[in-house]
């Protein structure tokens, strides 16, 4: 294989044109399922080969406790540089794994903390007495619904049709589970920081999908956007208490922005006859067949090494 061993480790940086035109030129739905997916994917085939690389490489020191064959001359060829490549990966690894780990306490301690503060509140609006402008959606768990959680200093800036707005708002966070998503891109970027641009775009897809879902609901897409003008400006500056992963903000002009203008078409995904997206396709193709080259790549250094292990 050569140095095409090491392509899953560089082939995400080919899905940053397909994140900017799902970002710009799909149904904000259609964008934050699709790049998720292919932040997925190319997450899982990355963290794979760096495991691999580790075992090929440390498979050639000595005194490991790893199968003799792995360090044959044609495990040995499969990765070039093996022993430097193989130390370089055991660190790497490391930090990949911690990070992922950190991500998901993080998100699990705050997560119950949120909980513990609306608990013994059976409504699904939870409205708490705090000098501090805020809303989220806290998704619900072991067969309990989501809630809508906003502060009575947020409620306070905001006039009766942009309460509504607010609310929609959040609760198409929780009907579409936009959570999962955001958490799934952040520990997609942690394996491998060349995903973090997909990450910055599925925050922004994932605003508007809420946005988009809102306006529809109250049927005014100017309130929509000037509830989100609003709240954004009252929660500069305020401190940040809205859960990890479960709703950011994102950029709010160019949020605000996008209802100002007619809704985006409901298709999931644009005609290859037009120039969008013909350039849309193109970029997903390159995205698939990078997806495809990981995994490739990650299953014949897998049979590699089975080859080379003795019954």
């Amino acid at each position: 294989m050569g140095v095409f061993v090491f392509l899953p480790l560089v082939l995400p940086l080919t899905a940053w044109p397909v994140a900017r035109l799902a970002e710009q030129r799909l149904h904000p739905r259609t964008a934050t399922v699709l790049l998720s997916v292919v932040a997925g994917v190319l997450a899982v085939c990355s963290m794979v080969c760096l495991a691999l690389l580790m075992v090929v490489g440390t498979a050639q020191l000595p005194g490991n406790p790893l199968p003799d064959g792995w360090s044959d001359e044609e495990v040995r060829e499969a990765v070039p540089y093996d022993e430097v490549a193989g130390l370089l990966a055991i660190p790497a690894l490391g930090a990949v794994v911690a990070a992922c780990c950190r991500t998901l306490w993080v998100h699990l301690r705050v997560r119950r903390r949120a909980e513990r503060a609306v608990a013994g509140l059976p409504t699904s609006v939870v409205v708490l007495p705090d000098a501090g402008p805020y809303a989220y959606a806290l998704p619900g768990r072991r067969g309990r619904a989501g809630r809508v959680v906003v502060s009575t200093s947020m409620l306070s800036c905001l006039e009766s049709a942009e309460r509504r707005a607010l609310f929609a708002h959040e609760r198409a966070h929780l009907a579409g589970r936009h959570h999962r998503f955001l958490l799934a891109v952040q520990l997609a970027a942690r394996a491998n920081p060349f995903l973090r641009p997909l990450r910055t775009a599925v925050i922004f897809t994932a605003e508007r999908w809420a946005d988009e879902e809102a306006a529809s609901t109250i049927g005014s897409r100017w309130v929509t956007a000037r509830a989100i003008g609003k709240a954004a400006l009252v929660s500069q500056g305020a401190p940040a208490v809205t859960p990890a992963h479960f709703a950011q903000a994102g950029p709010v002009p160019r949020r605000v922005g996008a209802l100002l203008e007619p809704a985006p078409a409901v298709r999931r995904w644009p005609s290859v006859f037009t120039a969008v997206g013909l350039a849309a396709w193109t970029a997903a193709a390159g995205t698939t067949l990078s997806a495809l080259s990981s995994a490739n790549a990650t299953v014949t250094l897998f049979f590699v090494l089975k080859a080379a292990t003795p019954l």
